[in-house]
């Protein structure tokens, strides 16, 4: 019986050294086709939104590309650029819901500081916010919206602040039912007629009204300080102290006087010397004026022009017909232009 058990191990074991010599030739051919097959399967691009992009949509890294939602065209989108506050808003027609989720915003852009999506009146609004006041460009390529920033102060030579001033609750001077919040929007408006003739690239104004509003005195020297205004010029009317009519007249500029700075001063006597010069009206001088806020507060060369006297008959009927408006309008115009030729 052992005999037998002997002879039975020794032919298991010879039949399993058979079957493992034959496997030891035929494993690397096996090896090298399993390895084949792993490195034969695609690569696979992961894709943080869950949507598909089209082959033919190539975006611009150097640009924020923003999404359109299913339906939506180009024209239907709105843009609103908020300069002062460093807002750019895209509105959608319509509110998609869970917008960040389903459609792609990417690219980049060095002023975006922040971006976020919610809903209003109806809409849906894609919130950019700047780290300064940009100008905006944007174009529309196969379903996305694509946009840029630029720095105003690359885009434009010079850009200026017109205020008019008071507006609405805050009338100014009142004589003879003439509120001189309205005068003052009158010249504005003229004078706006001159500088929209002014080549756009070399020229950017902003104002801060044009219509009945009242920006708060701190809003109006913001928006001169937080767009690095090469000039602030705001336009008033004066009365005299008691608020009588009286034979007091003339044109006097107020500014801000610094020791180490006088590009405040020195606007002051150019807009002086060109109103004096366009309307004939008397020089009552300039004026230091750190009393007065938006003066007092400007971080740029500011010039505060009192046009004339409410208080005085005279020149308040010259100051209420257009033909005088647009004379004062073209020499705070002539003012600027000369301030820009000597380096402001």
């Amino acid at each position: 019986m052992e005999r037998k058990i002997l002879k039975w191990t020794t032919w298991c074991f010879g039949m399993l050294t058979v079957v493992m010599c034959t496997g030891l030739y035929f494993m690397p051919a096996f090896k090298e086709g399993f390895t084949a097959a792993i490195w034969e399967i695609p690569d696979f691009e992961f894709q943080e939104a869950p949507v598909e992009i089209e082959e033919s949509v190539v975006l611009q890294d150097d640009k924020l590309n923003i999404e359109l939602p299913e339906g939506i065209q180009g024209p239907e989108v709105q843009i609103t650029n908020d300069y002062i506050n460093h807002t750019v808003c895209v509105r959608f027609p319509k509110a998609i819901d869970n917008y960040s989720e389903n459609y792609i915003v990417q690219g980049s852009s060095d002023h975006i500081a922040n971006i976020s999506y919610y809903k209003e009146s109806g809409q849906g609004v894609l919130e950019i916010k700047l780290d300064k006041a940009c100008e905006h460009f944007y174009s529309y390529k196969d379903g996305f919206l694509c946009m840029e920033f630029k720095d105003l102060h690359d885009i434009y030579e010079k850009i200026i602040v017109v205020d008019a001033g008071h507006g609405g609750s805050q009338p100014g001077a009142v004589k003879r039912e003439v509120y001189e919040k309205h005068l003052n929007l009158d010249i504005v408006l003229k004078l706006k007629e001159l500088l929209d003739e002014v080549d756009e690239k070399k020229l950017k104004v902003f104002y801060t009204r044009l219509d009945d509003s009242n920006p708060s005195l701190m809003d109006r020297a913001y928006m001169a300080n937080q767009l690095d205004a090469n000039l602030f010029i705001s336009v008033h009317n004066n009365a005299s102290g008691d608020g009588k009519f009286s034979s007091l007249n003339g044109t006097m500029v107020l500014y801000s006087p610094d020791e180490n700075d006088d590009s405040s001063e020195r606007l002051a006597q150019i807009c002086l010397e060109n109103v004096n010069a366009s309307t004939g009206s008397k020089n009552l001088g300039l004026v230091k004026a750190d009393n007065i806020y938006i003066v007092r507060t400007s971080e740029v060369p500011v010039a505060l022009i009192e046009v004339g006297y409410m208080t005085n008959t005279t020149e308040l009927d010259n100051l209420c017909t257009p033909e005088y408006q647009e004379k004062v309008a073209q020499g705070i115009y002539n003012a600027i232009m000369q301030a820009f030729e000597e380096g402001f």
